[in-house]
C-alpha cells in the first residue's frame, strides 16, 4: 500500500487537510496551484493578461497591487467564478480547474474567504462551525443526524485555533468584525481545504486583531497553502514569505518583501500612490 500524499504531523490533526490521493491531486513534483497565460476580458478592457502565477504547497503567499490590478478576477478564475478567455489553471499536477464548476473545485481543496465576512448571523458561532463541519447537507444533516465525534473533535481544535473558544456560545451576530473574519476563516478549516484564498483579512480590523490574524496565518502556513490578497502593507511586511505584485492583470515584479518594496517599478505603480 501506498503511504498518503502527505504526512501531517501538526498539533490540529482533525483540521489537516484531506488527503487526496495522488491520481487526483499531485504536488509531489511541482507547484499545488499553476496559472499559465491566463487572460480575461470584460468588454474589451482585459482584467488579467497572460497572467502566470505559481504556489508551491505550503506556501505563504502575498499578492499585491492597486485596485484593478486583477486580484479578485484572479480568485475568481480559481475558484470557478469566472472562466478566462484562454490560458490554462491547475491544481497539482493532475486537476485542471477549468473543467470545473464551484461546488466542484471547493470539494476539491480549494476555500475563499471573500473580505466581507459572510457568517450566519442569527447562528451561534459554534453552530456555524458545525453547519460548516455538515458540508453539503447543512441544515438538514444538522437535523437528522449528530455529527460525529471526529467533528465535534475539529470543531472545539477550530474554535481553538481561532481564537473563539470564550464566545462559542454566543450569536455570531453579536461578534466584532475581527471575530466574524476569524469564524468564517474557521467555517472554511471545517472544509479541511489544501489551499487557502483569503481576500482582504485583516481589512477594518483593530490592531490587536490584526496581531492574531497574523499569529493565525503563520500558524495555518505550511500545513495549508494560504494565499492572501491585501492592501495593508505594514501586515503584508508582518506575514509575508513571497509577494507579488500585479498591474494591469500581469505579474509586474515578483520576490521577497525587502526587495519589493525597493523596487522602482512597484514605487512608480503601486507603493507610490
Amino acid at each position: 500500500m501506498k503511504e498518503p500524499l502527505l504526512k501531517r504531523d501538526r498539533v490540529y490533526d482533525f483540521l489537516a487537510p484531506v488527503v487526496i490521493p495522488e491520481a487526483l491531486l499531485d504536488t509531489r513534483h511541482g507547484p499545488i496551484l499553476y496559472l499559465e497565460d491566463i487572460t480575461v476580458t470584460f468588454d474589451g478592457f482585459k482584467a488579467l493578461n497572460n497572467l502566470n502565477l505559481t504556489i508551491g504547497d505550503g506556501e505563504l503567499r502575498c499578492i499585491i497591487g492597486a485596485n484593478g490590478a486583477g486580484k479578485t478576477t484572479m480568485m475568481d478564475v480559481i475558484t470557478g467564478r469566472t472562466r478566462p478567455d484562454y490560458g490554462s489553471a491547475w491544481f497539482g499536477s493532475r486537476i485542471n480547474l477549468l473543467g470545473m464548476d464551484e461546488p466542484a473545485i471547493a470539494a476539491a481543496g480549494i476555500g475563499r474567504k471573500f473580505q466581507k465576512p459572510t457568517v450566519f448571523e442569527n447562528l451561534s458561532v459554534q453552530g456555524n462551525l458545525e453547519l460548516a463541519a455538515a458540508g453539503n447537507k447543512g441544515v438538514w444533516r444538522m437535523l437528522s443526524a449528530p455529527l460525529s465525534a471526529e467533528q465535534r473533535d475539529a470543531v472545539n481544535e477550530v474554535l481553538s485555533l481561532v481564537n473563539l473558544q470564550a464566545v462559542a456560545a454566543h450569536v455570531a451576530g453579536t461578534l466584532s468584525h475581527g471575530q466574524k473574519q476569524w469564524l468564517e476563516i474557521g467555517m472554511l478549516l471545517m472544509q479541511r481545504p489544501r489551499l487557502l484564498l483569503l481576500d482582504e483579512p485583516v481589512a477594518g480590523m483593530t490592531s490587536a486583531e490584526i496581531e492574531r490574524t497574523t499569529e493565525l496565518l503563520l500558524e495555518l502556513a505550511g500545513t495549508h497553502s494560504v494565499v492572501v490578497v491585501e492592501h495593508d502593507m505594514e501586515f503584508v511586511r508582518s506575514i509575508a514569505r513571497r509577494v507579488t505584485v500585479l498591474h494591469e492583470g500581469s505579474v509586474l515584479v515578483e520576490g521577497k518583501m525587502q526587495d519589493i518594496q525597493n523596487d522602482p517599478s512597484v514605487i512608480e505603480v503601486y507603493l507610490g500612490e
